[in-house]
């Protein structure tokens, strides 16, 4: 008797063309560190009085999938999850945010016991990037979808593109005002930024599945850590100044830029933790801005 080990098991996706349904084709490997998909079920319950205190009825309601994908941002192995977390498409290597939504099917696969489960109508409902020194930059992809099917067949695979994960000592990080130029800063010791979509499922009479996923807003909240070494950063919380904010990671050959060009720093908190450096600690939000038409603007290299 086998049982499915972590280190035996893929993940693939392929795009759909319709909501739901797995088109024909061969899938894509997909670079993973971890991840959480799964498919739940709703109770419904009978609310009947027995005389002997038991229940008689519990039935599953409504089914949707979900869990998260964590992995090594890269160059091009994302790039349609990125799409799909900002509901548009790269023009000219670049990416705003936008209203078409694209879907996935994913297959989980465990080749020890050849296993799969596939995931139907997935898309990235929440995404976020953490940056630090001394990491590999990290993206985690917070997917909701319609479904999920079990299969002993594994689904043709196409390889990954084998690109080396973006790191934090290949980029930059830079500050400034709004429609200006950004001063790269040297002091900045974090950041982490979460795009939220709130993509969830329209459950209809008949179906246990949705039809359907509804979303909302693309909010865009993210932190930033920097050494204290002057008033210049609190000032921008202190005077509600309007900030526009760029971060470049990369692989030593490849990079991306995730620029905010119109953010608002809404706190700057600078605690003594012991008798080494001060550091702020800084939230901020991104905002459209009318010359960039976007909240963030995301650029790979050519």
């Amino acid at each position: 008797m086998a049982f499915a080990q972590g280190s035996r098991s893929s993940l693939s996706f392929i795009v759909e063309s319709t909501f739901g349904t797995t088109p024909a084709g061969n899938f894509t490997n997909l670079p993973f560190s971890t991840h959480s998909l799964n498919l739940t079920k709703d109770r419904v319950a009978g609310t009947d009085i027995q005389s002997d205190r038991m229940p008689r009825v519990d039935r599953h309601g409504n089914r949707q999938a979900a869990g998260d994908i964590v992995a090594d941002l890269r160059d091009a192995d994302y790039d349609v999850f990125l799409e799909s977390a900002m509901l548009s498409t790269f023009s000219t290597d670049v990416l705003k945010v936008g209203t078409t939504p694209k879907f996935f099917s994913i297959e989980d696969y465990a080749a020890d016991i050849d296993q799969a489960r596939l995931f139907t109508g997935m898309t990235v409902s929440t995404m976020g990037i953490s940056l630090a020194p001394n990491q590999m930059v990290t993206a985690t992809y917070g997917m909701v979808g319609k479904d999920m099917t079990m299969s002993a067949t594994e689904k043709t695979q196409d390889a990954a593109s084998g690109a080396a994960p973006f790191d934090a000592y290949s980029g930059t990080l830079a500050i400034g005002n709004v429609n200006g130029t950004p001063s790269t800063s040297a002091i900045v010791t974090g950041m982490d930024f979460t795009l939220t979509n709130s993509f969830a499922p329209t459950f209809v009479i008949g179906s246990d599945s949705a039809p359907q996923l509804e979303v909302g807003r693309a909010e865009i909240e993210g932190t930033i850590s920097a050494y204290f070494e002057d008033a210049a950063l609190i000032n921008r919380f202190l005077n509600e100044t309007e900030t526009e904010l760029e971060v470049t990671v990369g692989d030593g050959s490849n990079t991306m830029k995730f620029a905010f060009p119109r953010a608002k720093i809404n706190s700057a908190d600078v605690g003594v933790d012991g008798p080494t450096s001060r550091v702020i600690s800084m939230s901020f939000v991104a905002l459209y801005n009318t010359t960039d038409a976007s909240n963030l603007v995301i650029t790979r290299s050519a």
